[in-house]
C-alpha cells in the first residue's frame, strides 16, 4: 500500500494567527474518503475555525467513534491529542476524558450510524449533563463503511441508490438535543463553509454541551435523485434561520450594529457571537420555539441550517458536580485520601 505524505514546508509568505501558525499547521493527514466527500469539507472548517479562534493545537482532545465519520480526526489538528474509541461509544470516553482533565479542549466527531443508532443512548446523556464539548455529527443518512444501508436518520420516502424506499421515521438529532438539555444547538451543511466555520467556532468557545448536525452527502451511496441528503436536495431545500459571524471579544473590536438587526450571545470566555437575523421574529434564545420552528420547516420538507439555541449562562459537568478546578488527573495522595476522619465524617452524613 502506498500511503501519500504531505510535505512539512511551508511557504514563508501563508499568513499567521497571533500564535504565529499557518493554517497549515492545523491540518493532518491525507485524506483517504471518497472525492467529494462532503467529511472533507467539515474537516476543513475545524482547521479553519480551530486557526482563527489562535486554539494551540496541544490543547485539544477528539475523539471519535466508528465510521467514515469517525476516520476524520486523521484529517485535521495532527498535533492535537486524539482516540479512536467503539462504535458508539464516543461520548463516554469523551466524558471521562474531561472529568480527568477539563484544561483541554474536547471536540467528539461522530457520524449519523455512530449516534443515532447504537450510540444513541450515549449521545442522549452526554446531551442532558452538559459535558463542555462540541459534538459534531457528519449526517449523510447511510451506513458508508457497509456499502449504504439507510440510517437512523433518513427522511421517510428517501430512496437509496438502488430504488429501496426507506419506510421508517427518520431521528432528528436536532430535535433530540433540544429536547435533551443541550444549550447550543445548530444543524448547516459541509458545502456551506461560511455558515459552518463560524458555527464551529461559536461551539468551542460556548461552555457546556455544544452540538452542530452537519448534513454531508454520501457521494458514494447517497448522492443521487430522490435522496434527501444529496447536494442538490440540500441546496434547494436549505432554510437558513440567520446569518452569522463570530466574534472573538478583543480590545480592538467594538460592536456597534443597528438595533433589531443583530443578536449577541456572549460567551463565558468574553468571546461573542453575533447573529444577523433573516427571520426578525427568530429567538434564538427560546428553546421551545427553536423545537417548533425545525418541526414546522420539517413538514414542509425545509432544512433549517443556522443557531437555532444558544444558552449563554449554561454551565457545565464540573459545575453541577462540584469538582476541583484543576485538573483531577493531577491531585496528589493528600487531596485523593484525606483519611480516616474524613471517611467517617462521609460515612456519617449517609447513615
Amino acid at each position: 500500500m502506498t500511503w501519500l505524505a504531505k510535505p512539512t514546508l511551508h511557504h514563508p509568505s501563508l499568513p499567521t494567527n497571533r500564535l504565529g501558525y499557518t493554517r497549515r499547521d492545523y491540518e493532518g493527514r491525507v485524506s483517504t474518503l471518497c472525492a467529494g466527500c462532503g467529511h472533507d469539507s467539515i474537516s476543513a472548517a475545524i482547521i479553519q475555525a480551530c486557526w482563527e479562534l489562535d486554539v494551540e493545537p496541544h490543547r485539544v482532545a477528539k475523539l471519535s467513534g466508528i465510521g467514515c465519520s469517525s476516520k476524520t480526526p486523521d484529517y485535521f489538528l495532527g498535533n492535537s491529542h486524539g482516540f479512536n474509541s467503539v462504535h458508539g461509544r464516543m461520548p463516554s470516553v469523551l466524558t471521562g476524558a474531561n472529568l480527568a482533565n477539563r484544561e483541554l479542549l474536547y471536540l467528539g466527531v461522530s457520524g449519523d450510524g455512530d449516534s443515532a443508532s447504537i450510540g444513541l443512548g450515549q449521545f442522549a446523556h452526554a446531551m442532558r449533563r452538559g459535558v463542555d464539548m462540541t459534538y459534531i455529527v457528519e449526517n449523510n443518512g447511510v451506513y458508508g463503511l457497509t456499502k449504504g444501508q439507510f440510517s437512523a436518520t433518513a427522511d421517510r420516502g428517501s430512496k437509496s441508490k438502488r430504488g429501496a424506499v426507506n419506510a421508517d421515521s427518520a431521528i432528528d438529532l436536532v430535535l433530540l438535543a433540544l429536547q435533551l438539555g443541550a444549550t447550543y444547538v445548530a444543524r448547516s451543511f459541509s458545502g456551506d463553509k461560511a455558515q459552518l466555520v463560524p458555527l464551529v467556532k461559536g461551539s468551542i468557545a460556548h461552555r457546556g454541551a455544544a452540538f452542530i448536525d452537519v448534513i454531508s452527502p454520501c457521494v458514494a451511496f447517497n448522492n443521487h435523485a430522490g435522496s434527501t441528503r444529496s447536494y442538490d436536495y440540500v441546496r434547494a431545500h436549505n432554510e437558513a434561520v440567520n446569518r452569522i459571524d463570530f466574534i472573538p471579544k478583543r480590545g480592538e473590536i467594538t460592536a456597534d450594529y443597528p438595533p433589531g438587526e443583530v443578536t449577541e450571545v456572549t460567551q463565558h470566555d468574553g468571546s461573542v457571537l453575533r447573529l444577523r437575523k433573516l427571520a426578525p421574529d427568530f429567538d434564538p434564545g427560546d428553546r421551545i420555539a427553536a423545537m417548533n420552528y425545525v418541526m414546522a420547516h420539517q413538514a414542509r420538507g425545509e432544512i433549517v441550517t443556522g443557531l437555532l439555541f444558544a444558552d449563554p449562562d449554561a454551565g457545565d459537568l464540573h459545575q453541577r458536580l462540584g469538582t476541583p478546578a484543576g485538573a483531577m488527573n493531577r491531585l496528589d495522595e493528600a487531596a485523593l485520601c484525606p483519611g480516616a476522619a474524613m471517611l467517617e465524617r462521609i460515612n456519617a452524613s449517609l447513615r
